[in-house]
């Protein structure tokens, strides 16, 4: 149980190498898959893991092992989020920018399809904000997956 089968620096290099290749299939996935869980997104994260499980611990099954990729996984999530806080670059490329999918009153239906934003997700956007499509200034797909509707003032 406390015997673990690899050397400790093994497991800190499996997991960045599985952090790493992660954070870069998920952002190339696109926003809309990080800011709006379906139950299909949900089934993919939940299998995702499983899928990557063997491969972050190497078939160990140690209490030390799991803790180490643990600690390993949290202190890249926090160096992450130190460098995006402090570097725009890296956050842009990182974390994505805002994508303008509408102006006054027009939806720019080959952006919003490129960035998979439905037309369901626009009209829901705008009763959210209890706006119709006239009264919209801009429309804003965020970084985060979030669609931002600002109204003409």
């Amino acid at each position: 149980m406390f015997d673990m089968e690899l050397p400790w620096w093994e497991y800190i290099l499996r997991a960045a190498i599985i952090y790493g290749a992660l954070l870069v299939m998920v952002r190339v996935a696109g926003k809309r898959t990080v800011g709006q869980f379906t139950p299909f997104d949900l089934l993919v994260v939940m299998l995702l893991s499983e899928a990557v499980s063997n491969s972050l611990s190497g078939g160990d099954k140690s209490v030390p092992g799991g803790l180490l990729l643990a600690g390993t996984l949290i202190a890249l999530n926090i160096a992450i989020a130190h460098l995006t806080a402090y570097n725009r670059k890296a956050a842009s490329l990182i974390e994505g920018t805002a994508v303008l999918i509408g102006r006054n009153g027009t939806v720019f239906t080959d952006i919003a399809r490129k960035n998979r934003v439905s037309d369901a997700d626009v009209e829901q956007a705008l009763r959210e904000e209890d706006c119709d499509l006239q009264e919209m200034q801009c429309m804003f797909l965020e970084s985060d997956g979030k669609i931002t509707v600002l109204r003409k003032s």
